[in-house]
């Protein structure tokens, strides 16, 4: 390495101290693991905090297991090995990763080595230096064929307009978190693309920022991700938007629907009521009064939905520790009983 080079390793690191946790989730990866492996260190060779590795393998078919147990062997014991007894999907694989690291920011990437690791302690610095909660990476240029593009960027902005948190690549898995920030959510389904949202709804969107990264065409073996989990995001994606937005007060998510087919069944009953009492007219075989009727009752069970889904939220909250708010530093609260009161003496 030149002294140019080194120096810019050093202008990409943090002076502030903490303990870095990487989490890399693997599945059906032989050909790429000893060449990742290698890439991270080669990455954070001049760290200058204490680091960690964290190789998930979910339910690998190929050798993926053997190679990285063979990678923790010969790098040493700060690359953990987490094998999952079965294939549970990317999020299950990110979330047991998450569960496992001891560092006080944690850095998730994709494990196909698109991602590139020579970004992580230039995030982390932002990250630390900007006292943020999360750094997500953007591939500005992205080296994906259009198959997955053109879906990637449509989703991107469909998110974006559904959640309100303004990022411009939520498909890129390089980002890096404030553990204690990351460890209030919990990941299921195919939730670790909406992980910036689900920040969000513990965090201001001001501590939320993004910065480009580097992105690599994959080099070996294929792709998992197919237009089949396009259908699988946008079930995601509702659920995101109800618990961001109506977690703790889920009658006024199923309300507005009551009201909207409410208001406009009972319209209709009206004007029928006036056709049959002002007019005269026979309204019995008329089809505009079963969809009167039908809204009406669609619209009571909407109600109805929503006052059982305020007592089950009201019951969760009152059976576990959860609290409607987050304190952002609850150990600066913690003081004595017989201190920090203020007297006459």
């Amino acid at each position: 390495m030149t002294k140019a080079e080194a120096q810019g390793k050093a202008l990409d690191q943090t002076d502030k101290p903490h303990r870095l946790s990487i989490v890399i989730p693997i599945y059906n990866e032989e050909e790429t693991i000893p060449h990742l492996v290698q890439r991270v260190h080669e990455a954070l060779a001049d760290y200058r905090h204490p680091w960690e590795l964290i190789l998930v393998d979910d339910g690998s078919r190929d050798d993926s297991v053997r190679l990285l147990n063979e990678a923790g062997a010969q790098y040493g014991p700060h690359v953990r090995v987490v094998d999952l007894q079965r294939n549970f999907g990317q999020t299950a694989a990110m979330q047991a990763g998450i569960d496992a690291a001891r560092g006080d920011v944690i850095a998730t990437l994709d494990g196909d080595l698109q991602n590139d690791p020579i970004d992580i302690p230039r995030m982390v610095k932002r990250l630390l230096d900007e006292d943020l909660d999360l750094v997500a990476g953007r591939r500005l240029n992205r080296q994906d064929n259009l198959i997955r593009k053109i879906p990637s960027y449509f989703a991107n902005r469909l998110i974006v307009r559904v959640t309100g948190v303004e990022l411009r690549d939520y498909g890129c898995t390089l980002k890096i978190f404030r553990t204690r920030v990351l460890r209030q959510i919990r990941l299921y389904g195919e939730m670790h693309r909406f992980i910036p949202a689900w920040i969000a709804a513990t965090t201001s969107t001001k501590r939320i920022k993004e910065e480009v990264v580097s992105h690599h065409a994959r080099k070996y073996g294929q792709s998992k991700y197919g237009l089949s989990r396009i259908y699988r995001v946008l079930l995601d994606l509702l659920s995101v938007y109800f618990f961001m937005r109506f977690k703790s007060r889920p009658s006024h998510f199923f309300g507005r629907f009551g009201i909207a087919l409410g208001t406009i069944g009972g319209l209709l009953m009206t004007y029928l009521l006036y056709v049959k009492i002002i007019l005269g007219e026979d309204i019995g075989n008329r089809p505009m009064l079963l969809a009167a009727i039908l809204l009406i009752v669609v619209a009571v069970q909407f109600f109805t939905t929503g006052v059982l889904s305020e007592m089950i939220s009201h019951t969760y909250y009152e059976s576990t520790d959860k609290k409607a708010y987050i304190i952002r530093e609850p150990e600066r609260l913690e003081i004595a009983d017989d201190q920090g009161w203020k007297t006459d003496s």
